[in-house]
């Protein structure tokens, strides 16, 4: 079988100082690019539906006829284009799937200074993170008054001061739930007097004095360990303060 000499050949090369052998227009025949060239039909203009129909209505004052439109409008009309408006919103995740970020400071066994509320100026211990971001501390109690409670991390300041409290186990029970407000069923009938009804002081239950203790109990063990045991209660029991000048 023959070879062919051209094989690997372009038929259209440079001839001399730039001009080629087929022009371009020839080459255009030879490749049949027209074959590959999408048409452009031109579109048949849709057919309009009508938006308003005449119908007859019967009275003789009432002109005869009346246009009333194929589909009719919607009673609630946006003020914004809904598109635009699920575009620019944006999504909101549930409470509790949030990333809860805590200071690397406020590590477990941590002693930190309350800095508002009822217990402000108190220094306590921080025993571990919940899972809505609030941090659990202990007084503990017997030495400050403070018991177990939730508080936010913006309100606590840490100090260089740990206790280790790798040894103490906090009850499974204690979480988010545990510290829940209980509602009064304090309501008022209908025949009843609104004065009658005294609100009820808050009144720490059984189970709570018990892991109370146990906590508390642990806590203070851990803080005998430490090399400067003594000195640490009577830092507990006193009060963080500011002097002037």
């Amino acid at each position: 079988m023959a070879k062919n000499k051209n094989k690997g050949k372009p038929r259209n090369y440079a001839l001399d100082s730039g001009v080629y052998r087929f022009s371009a227009s020839k080459m255009f025949h030879k490749k049949a690019i027209h074959k590959f060239l999408k048409k452009t039909v031109a579109k048949k203009p849709a057919d309009k539906k009508p938006v308003f129909v005449e119908k007859k209505i019967k009275g003789d004052k009432n002109g005869g006829t009346r246009m009333v439109r194929v589909k009719k409008l919607t009673n609630n009309v946006p003020t914004m284009d809904v598109k635009t408006c699920i575009l620019h919103t944006k999504r909101k995740s549930v409470f509790s799937k949030h990333s809860r970020k805590l200071r690397p400071s406020l590590t477990p066994g941590v002693v930190a200074i309350i800095l508002a509320g009822v217990h402000k100026g108190k220094r306590v211990v921080v025993l571990k993170q919940l899972e809505t971001g609030l941090l659990l501390i202990t007084g503990p109690l017997k030495l400050n008054g403070c018991p177990l409670r939730r508080i936010n991390q913006r309100y606590l300041l840490a100090t260089k001061t740990s206790i280790n409290v790798s040894g103490v186990k906090v009850p499974e029970t204690i979480n988010d739930k545990y510290f829940a407000r209980v509602k009064s069923d304090n309501k008022v009938k209908k025949d009843g007097n609104i004065f009658e009804n005294k609100k009820e002081d808050y009144k720490p239950s059984e189970q709570r004095k018990a892991d109370q203790a146990s906590v508390d109990k642990q806590v203070l063990e851990a803080i005998k360990k430490h090399p400067q045991g003594a000195a640490l209660k009577s830092y507990f029991k006193a009060g963080f303060g500011l002097n002037k000048g």
